[in-house]
């Protein structure tokens, strides 16, 4: 469960400060695909960087499985994004060097998971999102946009989060390719027992999900 809680981040500047996030409470369930929607400035990716604990609050909290990570310190924190969230970007953010095993195997890496269990989960993960074994062995620029994102989305679930987050997730996709990155998202959410979180610009996207959140001026409406 995603617990968010009268959230609220304000930028200051020399003169002014602006609010990008005002007072926002919401509720996502385990195992729900829901999304956020607004206008360019809304405060989405601001709000999205406060749910991955990119940035923190200025006041409210964050309970994500019973855990307030606002009040969590630097070190829980780097745990906490390590074990806790994935990220889905629209530009993919794969390590270009790496093949696509080598992309999903690396968190895992990074949380101390012995190098025969890596690999098994990242095939099983790249099996399930639909990246045949041929292909698992490609670096990026040998995959289509629609196959990075897969990969993207395998390495989000390397390390079994509670909370995936995805940024336009879709947004460098064509129409048909998109459908069944979403697709894929809302069965996972399904059969992983995942929260997601997804922002999107696009409408179709946000009525297939389960709940919609709509930010105009840092507020939800």
């Amino acid at each position: 469960m995603l617990k968010v809680n009268k959230l609220t981040k304000v930028f200051l500047s020399a003169d002014n400060k602006v609010s990008a996030v005002k007072d926002v409470s919401m509720d996502v369930p385990d195992g729900v695909f829901s999304t956020i929607v607004g206008k360019s400035g809304s405060g989405k990716s601001t709000l999205l960087s406060l749910l991955g604990a990119l940035d923190k609050p200025t006041s409210g909290s964050i309970e994500v499985g019973g855990e307030d990570v606002t009040r969590m310190g630097d070190s829980k924190l780097i745990k906490y994004r390590r074990d806790k969230i994935g990220f889905i970007f629209q530009n993919y953010n794969l390590i270009p060097n790496l093949t696509a095993l080598e992309n999903v195997t690396l968190p895992m890496e990074f949380a101390g998971i012995k190098k025969e269990e890596r690999i098994k989960r990242a095939e099983s993960l790249l099996k399930q999102v639909g990246l045949d074994l041929a292909k698992q062995n490609r670096k990026p620029g040998r995959l289509s946009g629609g196959e990075q994102q897969r990969v993207a989305i395998a390495r989000a679930l390397a390390n079994k989060p509670k909370l995936i987050l995805a940024d336009e997730p879709t947004g460098n996709l064509d129409s048909a390719t998109g459908k069944i990155i979403i697709d894929l998202l809302k069965d996972l959410a399904r059969t992983e027992n995942t929260t997601i979180v997804a922002v999107t610009h696009d409408e179709g996207i946000a009525k297939q999900a389960k709940i919609t959140f709509t930010l105009k001026d840092g507020r939800l409406v």
